[in-house]
């Protein structure tokens, strides 16, 4: 495995363009797998989410202040989660977002079989498992002129 540094909303295989701003990609091995689909890496969270056309399949996590949830986070339903524990058994809910299920579930980068375990996922994204990726909601876009907590009075 290698080190790659991929600018920001870069499709995977155009990260040779050295004129846009680089930065360190963690599991990067993840995204030869994907390659085929030609994945989009788009920053999230202070992450780097990994897109396949406009559905978001994963999170790449890697950070030394908050490693409880270091991993390769997937993009699923609470629906699922039963199915890909049985597939993933280091799979669990993530952390940082507090107390409650969500549908993101991130196979931890301290299990044994972690690497295993995300070159299997590559494997099912691949080949169309309906389990991984989602379509993110659309962002509600306010009318021009009008900013929250001002009014318009003449």
């Amino acid at each position: 495995m290698h080190d790659e540094k991929l600018p920001r909303a870069m499709n995977h295989a155009d990260m040779s363009n050295p004129k846009k701003k680089e930065r360190r990609i963690p599991f990067d091995f993840v995204l030869e797998q994907l390659e085929p689909l030609n994945p989009m890496i788009r920053p999230m969270f202070g992450c780097e989410a990994v897109y396949v056309g406009e559905k978001i399949m994963l999170v790449l996590r890697l950070k030394e202040d908050s490693t409880s949830d270091n991993g390769i986070w997937l993009a699923t339903t609470t629906d699922h989660h039963e199915s890909l524990r049985r597939v993933f058994p280091s799979l669990k809910s993530i952390e940082v977002f507090g107390q409650g299920v969500t549908g993101w579930q991130v196979l931890p980068s301290s299990a044994r079989d972690f690497e295993q375990s995300a070159m299997h996922v590559c494997q099912l994204i691949i080949s169309g498992d309906e389990r991984i990726g989602k379509v993110p909601k659309q962002k509600a876009v306010r009318p021009a002129g009008r900013r929250k907590g001002r009014s318009r009075k003449g």
